[in-house]
């Protein structure tokens, strides 16, 4: 599923458990009542259970075993049953928990339903689906006693689950598991996905998206975002490619300066150049010692060299300003040396990608950098694995436990004045103001040695172009998984290059 864009075609905006409570308030305040809210929520898990039973080939007239808990999630599985059974299907509908104690709208979905309702036990009745509508997206505690069973029962089952706005035990704000979760074959929820769906491990929890319409509008959503910073999924709604004119040449579609390590240690920085040409910069440099000259020669040829040993070399390289993005850290080194280099880059005032070495050489100095680049007005993107990140953020209120992936790069982009790409399955790219985006376009093959050296370099290609630092990490992480997406197994990191203008030729 492409992530949920609003009628100009802009991404929508996830919404934190909190904000979708706010959005359900607008709606039932402009007049819209709660049950029918629910209702509509209920008919929208019927029209999925009925998909997925056609989608996994299941006999018509199957048999459905729904699970209901105690709230609203319950309530939405109550509709659900209902319009199932009408349709002539064969529900079976369990409750945790006393119906008599069902209160508001679920108590009123469930009256309207005029089939039996058994206890929610761990010996599950003969089913050819699971509907998990235990508990949603705003769980504040670890599922234990009976309704850990349950889940553990659900799991064992092999049974395919359709899982009601988040499966239960998920956390739907951080994707982190409340003590055991369901494992669902596909997820429906309803307006816009949760943080929860995207992060892991609550993406590998929820199988197949689907985000359901109910009814609220365009206001509700913004009753529901005012006064937080947005967050996205990532994906090309949400930015947009540099294009070329009649007029565009090399000079008009900028130049990349990546710096590489000495002899013997150039490979990561040639990849990195190589993303950043092939994503479309108009000019690329190496700069690297003199020593590393001919070994850098040997594999160049539209990438141009250019010889930089120390902090002062770079200052005199940079003289000339039409070289207006910069890239520092794969294979670089770490240390005194590194630190120098990556000052002078941060006060010259260009658009600055720094990865790998120039990060671990800040280690629990992450405020000296960013006052580097505060002082120097660097257009700065920090592109750290989970390791790096603990590196440079050691001491930091952004490696604080129980926080979420979402929280630690927020936190890291504001103390850094930077866009934090953390990489991962998850990549949550964040900047400075709370904007940020996860992204679940990617693939496991991009595991691989060299794959983030490329990643670095498309974002520093982006840059060259003119774009933002937020939008050119959005799209460059968005680039480097579709990248890795259509190759697939065998993936190596020389493979992303020359898979980009397969990528940009899709999109354009």
């Amino acid at each position: 599923m492409h992530e949920p864009v609003n009628s100009s075609g802009k991404a929508r905006p996830l919404l934190t458990v909190e904000a979708m409570r706010r959005v359900d308030a607008a709606a039932i305040a402009a007049g819209t009542p709660g049950l029918t809210l629910m209702q509509r929520a209920g008919a929208a898990v019927a029209a999925r259970a009925r998909a997925l039973a056609l989608a996994l080939a299941l006999a018509p007239g199957g048999r459905v075993l729904i699970l209901c808990g105690p709230g609203n999630n319950g309530g939405d599985g109550f509709v659900a049953a209902r319009l199932l059974a009408e349709e002539g299907q064969a529900v079976a509908l369990r409750l945790l928990g006393d119906r008599a104690a069902l209160t508001g709208d679920a108590a009123l979905a469930a009256s309207e339903w005029t089939g039996a309702v058994g206890p929610a036990e761990t010996d599950l009745p003969p089913c050819d689906l699971i509907i998990d509508a235990l508990f949603g997206a705003g769980l504040s505690r670890d599922l234990d006693g009976a309704a850990r069973a349950l889940v553990e029962a659900v799991n064992a089952s092999g049974v395919p689950v359709l899982a009601v706005d988040v499966p239960s035990g998920l956390d739907g704000d951080t994707g982190s598991v409340r003590g055991v979760a369901v494992r669902a074959t596909e997820t429906v929820t309803f307006v816009a996905l949760k943080p929860g769906h995207l992060l892991q491990p609550g993406r590998d929890l929820c199988g197949a998206l689907h985000v359901a319409a109910i009814g609220t509008g365009e206001a509700e959503l913004e009753a529901g975002l005012a006064g937080a910073p947005a967050v996205f999924r990532n994906g090309p709604g949400l930015w947009s490619l540099p294009r070329l004119g009649a007029g565009s040449h090399k000079y008009t579609r900028g130049h990349a300066l990546v710096l590489s390590g000495p002899a013997f240690k150039t490979g990561a920085a040639r990849l990195a150049a190589r993303g950043a040409l092939r994503v479309g910069a108009g000019l690329v440099t190496l700069a690297s010692p003199a020593s590393a000259l001919p070994e850098n020669a040997a594999h160049l040829t539209a990438i141009m060299l250019n010889p930089c040993e120390s902090a002062d070399d770079l200052d005199d390289i940079l003289v000339d300003d039409r070289l207006n993005a910069l890239l520092l850290g794969p294979g670089l080194g770490t240390g005194p040396d590194t630190c120098a280099v990556t000052a002078v880059a941060a006060s010259a005032g260009r658009a600055l990608v720094l990865d790998a070495d120039a990060l671990t050489s800040f280690r629990s100095e992450v405020r000296t950098l960013a006052r580097h680049i505060r002082d120097g007005e660097a257009r700065a993107v920090l592109t750290p694995h989970e390791g790096e990140f603990g590196r440079l953020f050691s001491g930091t209120d952004a490696v604080g436990e129980g926080l979420s992936k979402l929280d630690r790069a927020r936190r890291a982009a504001a103390i850094a004045g930077a866009v934090v790409v953390l990489k991962g399955a998850d990549t949550v790219i964040a900047d400075p103001d709370g904007r940020a985006a996860i992204n679940d376009h990617g693939t496991p093959y991009l595991g691989t040695a060299g794959s983030g050296d490329v990643l670095a370099g498309v974002i520093c290609g982006l840059l060259a172009q003119g774009m933002a630092p937020f939008e050119a990490a959005c799209a460059g992480v968005w680039l480097h998984g579709d990248a890795g997406l259509r190759h697939g197994p065998g993936l190596i990191a020389e493979d992303l290059p020359e898979l980009m203008p397969t990528v940009l030729r899709a999109l354009a």
